[in-house]
């Protein structure tokens, strides 16, 4: 059964949250002294743990679970400061909202370094921690994994670079793959089964250009031509002829597009249409959220395209209790570290000592996040149901709704 977060809970007025900056880590700064029963079970939880062969510590589910967080804190960057501290309400909403399980939260700045991840990462298992959440950038999640690795401790990072994941890293983060799979397989139920690719030349647009091609081979929609252009204003302009040409020779009905909004996909749904490669006559797919800035949504390239999204009303609901608990939205990607604590609370709520191994946290039911379903894959990637939405008269309209269950194995 799914693990279903039914409501939040108000949150407490002192938060069970423990906060270890990268001085204090490094420089082993004692644990605080927890008084009474609470100090007695954190003590139990925090014993050498038992290595499993599922892949990941024993816990005592009867005791606080000691969980790290590790945000980007501490580089002195207003962006990593306020997505840090994003990152933080949104786990404490999500311990919180818990029942019948306690997360001893404790939060380890990384700076936004991977060393001081490998650091912090360290200092946490040493704390206790029998699982790592974050850290978000790749090169830190690689890095925080590396470093626990041999302590069997798994990490459920924020990053969706998919490069990071394997072994003890899974990546809570969108991909690109699971978007192509739901934007391919949604097209071919529509009748469109020819598509042409259009991706930038840097890593982004090479990544998402892969993960299209596979999922047009999962979809069994077929590839009618892939075309490439520099990441620039002349290399978009330079292109068009060639994106025109393979779209009409290669006979396609769709255009899938790697671009964001920040990048190339106003202009290409600006020129394209000159070149008779307009939405009247090619169905426009994107890779990227397009209603993400809004003003996208008034382009009139993009009228008529279609994008993926998490699922909208679940998303609404999270955004609400986060407004009304701390005065602001969340940054976009708060949402994923509530998932983390969620499924780490939907698991331990079993009663089960090996919730937090390999085999526990990739269960085929997936849990239910603030942002819809979601599993983790045994690659350490993960899977996530996706709404698909039409961009109509500058207005989002949801054309097909985001499943609320899995059905099958994750791939």
């Amino acid at each position: 059964m799914f693990a279903l977060l039914s409501r939040l809970c108000k949150l407490p007025s002192r938060p069970a949250t423990r906060r270890r900056s990268a001085p204090e880590a490094t420089a082993g700064l004692r644990r605080r002294l927890l008084g009474g029963l609470f100090a007695v079970g954190f003590l139990a939880a925090c014993e050498p743990g038992v290595m499993t062969g599922a892949g990941g510590p024993s816990i005592d589910t009867s005791a606080p679970i000691p969980v790290a967080l590790l945000v980007p804190g501490g580089s002195g960057q207003a962006g990593d400061e306020a997505l840090a501290r994003s990152l933080e309400n949104a786990a404490r909403l999500a311990v919180s909202s818990l029942q019948g399980v306690q997360i001893d939260l404790r939060v380890y700045n990384t700076a936004g370094r991977a060393e001081v991840a490998a650091q912090q990462a360290t200092q946490a298992v040493n704390d206790g921690a029998r699982i790592i959440l974050g850290p978000v950038f790749a090169s830190s999640a690689t890095a925080a994994g590396q470093a626990v690795a041999g302590r069997g401790i798994n990490v459920l990072s924020f990053s969706n670079n998919v490069d990071v994941a394997g072994g003890n890293v899974f990546v809570l983060g969108p991909t690109f793959q699971n978007t192509a799979n739901r934007m391919t397989s949604y097209a071919r139920s529509r009748g469109k089964s020819r598509i042409l690719v259009v991706h930038e030349r840097n890593d982004a647009g090479e990544q998402g250009r892969r993960a299209i091609e596979r999922a047009a081979a999962r979809s069994g929609v077929t590839l009618a031509g892939v075309q490439g252009f520099d990441f620039s204003q002349q290399g978009v302009v330079e292109a068009l002829p060639q994106i025109a040409d393979a779209a009409r020779s290669g006979n396609a009905d769709s255009v899938f597009f790697t671009s964001n909004s920040a990048g190339a996909l106003p202009l290409l749904t600006q020129l394209l249409p000159d070149n008779r490669v307009g939405p009247d006559q090619f169905q426009y797919m994107g890779l990227t959220r397009w209603d993400i800035p809004s003003n996208t949504l008034s382009l009139p390239g993009v009228q008529g395209g279609w994008f993926a999204l998490p699922d909208p009303e679940l998303s609404a609901q999270f955004n609400s209790r986060y407004n009304a608990a701390y005065g602001q939205s969340p940054h976009p990607i708060a949402g994923l570290a509530f998932d983390g604590i969620a499924a780490i609370g939907a698991l331990a709520s079993a009663g089960n000592r090996d919730a937090l191994t390999r085999s526990a946290l990739t269960q085929p039911e997936g849990f239910v996040g603030v942002n819809g379903v979601f599993r983790l894959l045994a690659d350490g990637t993960n899977e996530r149901g996706l709404a698909v939405a039409e961009i109509r008269d500058g207005a989002v309209s949801i054309i097909d709704p985001a499943p609320r269950r899995f059905v099958g194995p994750g791939s």
